[in-house]
């Protein structure tokens, strides 16, 4: 027998199997609970709540930077956020978004000096909420009403919508009742369930995944919001035109965040000729007004411009001179970016997102935008159901084609 020195028996026996590899944690994704995805009859596939990581990420990362306020033009009042969410973080959120949610391509009639017109919405649209005369509260909670005192909220608040004719007859609008796990739309006095006639279309509840973010964005802003408008911008060529959310619905002085998602795009701003600024509420939305020289002015710190710089001030408005007349703003949100537009913004600005044709790089792999805002009145519901959500089909982006697609019935569960 072969004599061993006293080291070797201190020493481990070498092995002969190959040692696994340690997972790399910046490959590895983390291991998720999520919880049950919220479902409700007038949502037409069921949506995961946010994965643990996004989560966490929003309610201890936000925001990921202070904002500045923009004061130093007439009328205008905004807070930057470069970032409100760390891009990491924005990113995740965004292609979970895009993969998650129901989108749409709604398509309306205007009528032009008596020529009826069909607009195609150059983007995909989604919506979610209800405003303040309602609200979504669980089937446990709900309370019976008389239904004379029922018919007489309906009559006072039916004055308040559009007259438009509704798609949805009473057998065909969601009864949310009919489902013990969905929430159910009650009349925010009375907490009786609203009746199918009051709104248009069958409103729906903010899934926790988009109510989660609106949580933290109303802590920054001190705002209170009841809808959520989606925007997903597939490349350079979906758009939305200069317009003003300046609806009376909206109550005066509306508080509106604007958070974005994805590819880098540019959002204009221009202040509206005397003539608008002081008629609000008149549009549905879009269209370009003249009238106004404007001066390109670049706030963003990541890119070189000759285009005359605007001042941007985290202090007091008079720490930064005001411009003797307002100037065109261009405003680069890259992923995480936010812009809450308050005061009076609404009233005499208008905001857009041009096309960027031929430019390859960021608008070419899409963007999010996400809108938080409070209607006040029924009419508020009606409007933003009609044009972003509407009659047609749900389009879902597909993982395989790496695209959004029209979707049927049978396969919307099953669009990966």
């Amino acid at each position: 027998m072969a004599k061993r020195t006293l080291d070797a028996f201190f020493k481990p026996t070498p092995s002969t199997t190959a040692k696994r590899a340690k997972p790399d944690p910046a490959t590895t994704p983390p291991t998720e609970d999520t919880g049950l995805p919220d479902t409700h009859t007038s949502y037409p596939i069921a949506i995961p709540q946010l994965p643990s990581h996004i989560s966490v990420s929003l309610t201890h990362g936000t925001p990921a930077k202070q904002p500045r306020r923009i004061t130093n033009q007439p009328d205008l009042d905004l807070l930057y956020f470069q970032p409100y969410i760390a891009r990491a973080t924005a990113n995740e959120l965004f292609k979970f978004l895009r993969r998650e949610l129901p989108f749409y391509r709604v398509q309306y009639n205007i009528k032009r000096g008596g020529v009826e017109t069909q607009i195609n919405t150059p983007r995909y649209t989604t919506v979610f909420g209800v405003d303040e005369t309602a609200r979504f509260i669980p089937a446990c909670s709900v309370k019976g009403a008389d239904q004379d005192h029922d018919q007489a909220q309906d009559q006072d608040q039916d004055q308040d919508q559009d007259q438009n004719t509704s798609p949805y007859s009473e057998a065909t609008f969601p009864d949310a009742a009919q489902d013990a796990n969905s929430p159910v739309l009650v009349d925010a006095q009375s907490h009786a369930p609203v009746r199918s006639t009051k709104y248009q279309y069958p409103p729906r509840p903010i899934p926790t995944c988009l109510s989660h973010l609106q949580s933290r964005v109303e802590a920054v802003t001190g705002a209170k919001y009841n809808f959520c408008l989606v925007n997903y911008y597939a490349s350079g060529n979906d758009s939305i035109a200069f317009h003003s959310d300046d609806e009376r619905f909206l109550g005066g002085a509306p508080n509106i965040a604007s958070l974005s998602l994805g590819g880098e795009r540019e959002f204009i701003m221009k202040h509206k000729p005397e003539s608008e600024g002081s008629q609000a509420g008149t549009r549905m939305g879009g269209g370009d007004c003249g009238g106004i020289a404007t001066l390109p002015l670049s706030l963003s710190g990541r890119h070189t411009s000759t285009t005359t710089p605007l001042h941007l001030q985290s202090g007091h408005a008079n720490s930064t001179p005001v411009l003797p007349q307002a100037q065109q703003l261009k405003i680069p949100l890259c992923s995480g970016d936010m812009v809450v537009m308050r005061g009076p913004t609404q009233s005499h600005w208008q905001h857009s997102i041009p096309k960027r044709k031929g430019r390859a790089g960021d608008a070419v792999r899409g963007r999010i935008n996400i809108t938080f805002r409070r209607a006040v009145i029924p009419a508020g519901t009606n409007n933003y159901y009609h044009y972003n959500v509407g009659c047609g089909p749900v389009w879902r982006w597909n993982e395989q084609r790496g695209e959004i697609v029209q979707t049927e019935k049978g396969e919307l569960e099953n669009i990966e």
